[in-house]
């Protein structure tokens, strides 16, 4: 008889670089101790009587999917980006999936974990797809941006004298085809690794098939819709910074402690936010709040154990 679906759930959203950073050789052994590092946080979640969704962002691991594919061009041919987000959907997933488990068995906690591959449904009509914007993968020379161009028809655009690089799309999410799997999954684990990199993004063509498409969804946006669907209890967005500030980098500069939804979108207003760095994840939690009425989490990853007690980071309250 499957267990019943009693426990609170938390979603926490984390860029890419968590597993990946600057600094890193990209091994794929340096990526399993991020992940091991990043367990040992994660499962503070879980101590604190949550079932717990982890988003995670992959902006670096595409992109060195897309760099991968352009070396061996000359032998296989390049795949298309929703490919590579659920490549690396299912890989990231693994790599955590594995953490997370190793690191719950430790601390003699129930252990299940699931990686669940998500489709996330975009609008074909969105105004991104008619300007795209989003930067992915290597930089090209001009006479080979041109041949990618005539060749596969992608947009591509110079970048700060650098070289060509392709951008895409970054559409909003319309519907998490998967979320019934989420939900179900949910009732028998304690983990659940879902909408990875914002998820596979997917259209419905004329002829009622669902397929890919080449686009770049913000794991932001997705996981505050799948928070909001899941009536997520908690929505934890892990940032560079310990909590929000105003007037950042000023003399002026103040931590925010608590703030209503409402004083969220008014500091967004007067531009607080900027669109490059904390904007979309406080358009991602102003969106969570408003549609689930509950509380999100805004903190850094060294300062996670405090924020869940109540001592650190920044909560948007209804």
């Amino acid at each position: 008889m499957a267990k019943q679906d009693t426990h609170k759930v938390a979603v926490v959203a984390f860029g890419g670089n968590a597993l990946l950073r600057a600094e890193d050789r990209g091994t794929q052994e340096e990526q399993i101790a991020r992940a091991r590092q990043a367990a040992r946080w994660l499962a503070e979640i879980v101590q604190h009587g949550y079932r717990l969704v982890i988003v995670h962002g992959n902006g670096p691991q595409v992109g060195n999917i897309l760099i991968q594919a352009e070396e061996a061009s000359t032998k296989i041919p390049p795949q298309s980006l929703d490919v590579a987000v659920a490549q690396t959907e299912g890989s990231i997933g693994f790599m955590l999936q594995q953490a997370m488990r190793n690191r719950l068995e430790a601390m003699s906690l129930p252990s299940e974990v699931a990686t669940i591959l998500t489709e996330v449904e975009v609008d074909p009509n969105d105004l991104a797809f008619k300007k795209p914007t989003k930067p992915v993968g290597p930089f090209f020379t001009r006479y080979r941006a041109e041949a990618l161009t005539r060749d596969y028809g992608w947009v591509m655009k110079e970048d700060s004298g650098r070289g060509w690089r392709k951008v895409v799309p970054s559409p909003k999410p319309v519907h998490i085809l998967n979320l019934a799997s989420i939900r179900a999954s949910l009732r028998e684990a304690e983990v659940v690794v879902a909408a990875g990199g914002g998820g596979i993004p997917v259209v419905r063509g004329r002829d009622g098939q669902w397929r890919g498409i080449e686009a770049v969804i913000d794991k932001d946006y997705a996981s505050a819709r799948l928070a909001a669907e899941l009536d997520a209890k908690l929505y934890i967005i892990l940032t560079a910074v310990p909590q929000i500030a105003v007037d950042f980098g000023k003399p002026s500069q103040r931590w925010l402690d608590r703030i209503t939804v409402a004083e969220a979108e008014a500091f967004h207003a007067e531009g607080q936010f900027p669109p490059g760095s904390m904007g979309p994840k406080i358009e991602a939690a102003i969106d969570f709040v408003k549609r689930a009425k509950h509380e999100v989490l805004v903190c850094d990853v060294d300062n996670l154990r405090e924020a869940l007690d109540g001592t650190s980071g920044t909560r948007i309250v209804p």
